[in-house]
């Protein structure tokens, strides 16, 4: 279910926008229309959704128009054309009252600046909203105490902004934004003023509150490292165009055009491709009422000397190889549990390439990928990691392939 909808969203800078509207049908550029109307093209004909609880980060170079698109949707920037739902209502249409309630209680923004009032306490400022809207001073003061205690900064509630760290200044924004219980959070390259490795380490704690929390979050940033991080969907956005819109693993494995492809080039895959993505399914046998035979004859069809044995719910049991089915058929056995080998690697849906390729060392079978529930999902084997550690095209590909080297 979609939060947030922008359908053909444009945003013209200049004395007459409705002027360089025609232009851009005609597929002129935003250098000819600046050249040949003086309006500058912010953001063209965008369009996305935001699902609930999603955490979409849009990203791109400076002047590229991502912030300009975040601000649209609160109308801190007022929309040249276009339609902004959120919900069932359209943002652009709305009067200002509403649009104040809405800004108040739908919807909260942090941005990059801190923008801290250096005279008052930390819990000042996180309460300053509320203050504005009208709610009573106790009221406010115990949200503003649980909004700082959710982003990890109980006990310093009665100290002053100058007294805490640069990370720690953007987690008191944090908070004034999380006050009002809001259900979409707005934040403007929120991390890129803090250091390295404060900003490592707000990236983590921005995830952890969201699994807490459960908030729709749109992330402007223009570090691809950082979108790949956060995002659970990232739009790419140049010279105020939505060039693609996909998942992490879809951006890197399928860009959609050579702009996007020189974006990720130089990102190491091994850190984001998973188990998901180039996983295969493989043949299995059911413990409970298939016997030797027939996973003899499964090996056979399907040209592989292994089968994995499963439950009748599909839950991972072990792997039977070839030759002890031949051998427990000729004994004449029936059951499949007396040759089931358990040592073997398992991984997750989510567990990422340079992990897989530590565990495919580590085992002569290829590694079974299972969910949460034990579920056998399919199979990923040495060759099909070694190949996706190729394409990546970098040192550390060539790292692991002499590691593998070295453990034959």
């Amino acid at each position: 279910m979609a939060e947030i909808t922008v359908t053909n969203l444009y945003k013209i800078f200049g004395k007459n926008p409705q002027k360089a509207l025609p232009l851009i049908e005609e597929g002129k550029s935003k250098d000819e229309i600046l050249e040949e109307t003086g309006n500058t093209i912010g953001v063209n004909n965008a369009s996305f959704e935001v699902k609930e609880k999603e955490m979409f980060v849009i990203m791109g170079l400076s002047g590229s128009g991502k912030s300009t698109v975040l601000r649209c949707l609160n109308r801190l920037i007022e929309p040249t054309k276009g339609t902004i739902m959120i919900g069932d209502e359209d943002v652009t249409k709305v009067s200002k009252e509403r649009l104040l309630e809405m800004r108040r209680k739908k919807m909260s923004m942090v941005f990059q600046n801190f923008g801290l009032f250096p005279h008052r306490t930390v819990a000042n400022n996180v309460e300053y909203g509320l203050e504005i809207g009208g709610m009573p001073k106790e009221e406010r003061r115990e949200k503003a105490y649980v909004a700082l205690e959710k982003v990890g900064l109980k006990g310093y509630e009665e100290q002053k902004p100058s007294e805490l760290s640069g990370g720690m200044q953007q987690r008191v924004g944090l908070a004034r934004a999380l006050a009002n219980e809001p259900e979409i959070l707005l934040m403007d390259e929120a991390f890129s003023a803090l250091d390295p490795l404060i900003r490592a380490d707000m990236q983590d704690e921005l995830l952890e509150l969201q699994a807490e929390v459960n908030k729709t979050v749109v992330f402007i940033t223009h570090d691809l490292d950082e979108a790949l991080k956060i995002g659970d969907r990232i739009a790419i956005m140049k010279d105020g165009y939505v060039v693609q819109v996909g998942t992490p693993e879809e951006i890197l494995t399928n860009p959609a055009s050579d702009y996007v492809k020189a974006f990720v080039q130089n990102v190491d895959r091994t850190k984001i491709i998973t188990a998901n993505a180039i996983m295969r399914k493989a043949p299995t046998v059911q413990a409970t009422k298939d016997g030797p035979s027939v996973a003899i004859r499964k090996m056979e069809k399907t040209g592989v000397s292994t089968t994995y044995v499963v439950d009748e719910k599909r839950h991972l049991k072990g792997i039977v190889t070839i030759d002890d089915a031949v051998e427990l058929k000729d004994k004449e056995g029936k059951n499949l549990s007396d040759i089931i080998n358990t040592e073997i690697e398992v991984a997750g849906p989510d567990t990422p390439i340079n992990a897989l390729l530590t565990k495919s060392l580590q085992s002569k079978y290829p590694i079974a990928v299972v969910n949460e529930e034990g579920k056998f999902l399919g199979i990923v084997d040495r060759a099909t990691i070694l190949a996706e550690l190729n394409e990546n095209g970098s040192a550390q590909s060539e790292e692991n392939e002499n590691k593998y080297q070295l453990s034959k």
